[in-house]
């Protein structure tokens, strides 16, 4: 089999060859040479970028193998996310690998704005020695806001109670009770720019944030404030940051991102009180390399057809291990649902039962979703467009959870509402330190069967001599039955008959035994790993 082809369409560090492995073929385009990027996507199974490549919905449909977008960095501005989501194309970044970075880069303006360090850097390399203009103001007891209090917003505050500041924080999705084990206390936006001495900003730029911080925050700001923004251009407004600047409404402000990038003709380049920097968030080695192995790695489990936690366009984050074995276990278990149900339905739940269902277990609706549609449909079906086939067609999906399992430990169902109202139904579980996987619930038919590729399912009014029946007609088609289970909700009334056999049943076969046994429902399933 050839191997997979992965795009380098940017530079980057060896680290990230050398986590990519031997298991791949690489090739090398230019992301800016648009003519060469189209036609070295048409081959690509994978394409690592940064953030120079341009992948847009044009991009995306000349890609007609591609599984995976991943960027080397955090921001994904350059990623055309619902195309991808569109296509089945799963996009990855690396949402960790700068966040020291940044924190230091942060601070690093703070205390530069405090101690004049470039103007006077500038100033002595012109041979001056004007000590006096460089009077700066300590950190030391002074009060510092922080507006962002996630990953990189809780790194500053940890790393700034070493100068011995007052912290307080303004983020509307964190808990006072969280924000106080960080030492930092919850106030609304306008308090902290009433007390802040120093500001710095780490929020992502959305519809809400986008100038945040305004006239009407920098008006009721101290003098003396010191304003750092080294997350997203925009979230402070620059013509109000140019105003509060040039008449001296605040005392200084740090930007290392600005509305347009580079930020050529920008009045405020031309203020004696900012300090700027080219976007130097995650320049440094260090996140470089992280970001390059991370994202290597994500291409790996992506091109494995595994779940990837650094997915922006599927649920992704850290799956407990409990949870895993269940992720293979329900995208089969969906399969067998798309064969029992026929396909056309209205509705699909995943119900979780048992002890995994205390952790987050959004995983296994998507994978039994993926197990539905990956029968359902010609298109390429993934952990990304599942959601998005089930919307297309007025399919309504739900999942629910309970700790209290009954019989097994943990029990995932899948069940659909179908078209006339009718429900469908299959249940299974994993059991044992080799992890087996059986069903053990077919349309409320009690069952424990082991898994298999091959499936044969079928519904008769329970009376002596069907397993003969069918038996032989499966001995004659030189079909050999593995394993077989028969349930019934009453005495003679309908039982379900399943078994699992060695090779696929063909159709006739089916036929033959359905008018043998006037079979009410009489069913193959192939299930693919």
């Amino acid at each position: 089999m050839p191997k997979p082809v992965v795009l380098i369409a940017e530079e980057l560090s060896p680290a990230t060859l050398k986590a990519l492995g031997p298991d791949f073929e690489v090739v090398n385009v230019d992301g800016t040479d648009r003519p060469a990027l189209l036609k070295a996507l048409a081959t690509a199974d994978a394409i690592l970028v940064r953030s120079a490549t341009q992948l847009d919905s044009e991009a995306i449909a000349a890609a007609a193998q591609l599984k995976v977008i991943a960027r080397a960095g955090v921001g994904l501005d350059n990623v055309d996310i619902k195309a991808a989501t569109a296509a089945g194309v799963m996009v990855v970044n690396a949402p960790t690998s700068n966040v020291i970075s940044a924190a230091e880069l942060a601070i690093a303006q703070m205390l530069a704005l405090a101690r004049h360090i470039p103007d006077a850097n500038a100033s002595l390399k012109r041979d001056e020695w004007k000590r006096s203009q460089f009077t700066g103001a300590e950190l030391y007891e002074k009060t510092v806001g922080i507006v962002g209090l996630g990953r990189i917003g809780g790194l500053v505050a940890a790393r700034m109670a070493g100068f011995g500041v007052e912290l307080i924080g303004y983020d509307p999705y964190v808990t006072p009770a969280r924000a106080e084990q960080m030492g930092v206390t919850l106030v609304s936006l306008d308090e902290l720019m009433k007390q802040s001495d120093f500001i710095t900003i780490h929020i992502p730029k959305t519809a809400e944030t986008t100038g945040m911080i305004s006239e009407e925050q920098f008006k009721i700001a101290k003098p003396t404030l010191r304003i750092v923004n080294c997350s997203r251009g925009g979230i402070i407004d620059e013509s109000a940051l140019y105003k509060a600047l040039s008449t001296n409404q605040i005392a200084g402000a740090g930007l290392d991102v600005f509305v347009n990038e580079p930020p050529k003709g920008s009045p405020l380049l031309s203020l004696p009180n900012i300090l700027v920097t080219p976007h130097l968030g995650a320049s440094t080695d260090e996140a470089q390399e992280n970001a390059g192995i991370s994202v290597a790695k994500s291409v790996r489990l992506a091109l494995a057809g595994d779940l990837v936690p650094d997915a922006v366009n599927v649920a992704g984050g850290n799956i407990d291990a409990s949870v895993k074995p269940g992720i293979s276990l329900i995208e089969k278990l969906g399969q067998v649902l798309f064969g029992i149900s026929g396909g056309n339905v209205t509705a699909i739940e995943v119900e979780v039962r048992g002890e995994i269902a205390v952790h987050d277990v959004t995983v296994l609706k998507l994978a039994g979703l993926k197990g539905f549609f990956q029968k359902a449909v010609t298109e390429q079906v993934s952990y990304v467009n599942a959601p998005l086939l089930a919307e297309q067609r007025g399919i309504d999906v739900k999942l629910t959870v309970d700790v209290k399992s009954e019989e097994y430990r943990n029990v995932t169902t899948v069940r659909a509402t179908l078209a006339d109202g009718t429900t469908a139904s299959v249940s299974g579980t994993v059991i044992g330190p080799k992890l087996h996987q059986k069903i053990v619930n077919i349309n409320g038919y009690d069952v424990e069967l082991g898994l298999a590729d091959h499936l044969v399912l079928m519904i008769y009014k329970d009376r002596p001599g069907i397993v003969a029946i069918y038996g032989k007609a499966f001995a004659d088609a030189n079909i050999n039955i593995a394993a077989m289970q028969i349930a019934r909700q009453q005495k003679g009334g309908k039982a379900l008959s399943v078994i699992t056999v060695d090779s696929p049943v063909a159709a006739s076969v089916l036929e033959e035994v359905r008018k043998a046994i006037s079979a009410e429902v009489m069913q193959a399933i192939e299930i693919t790993s």
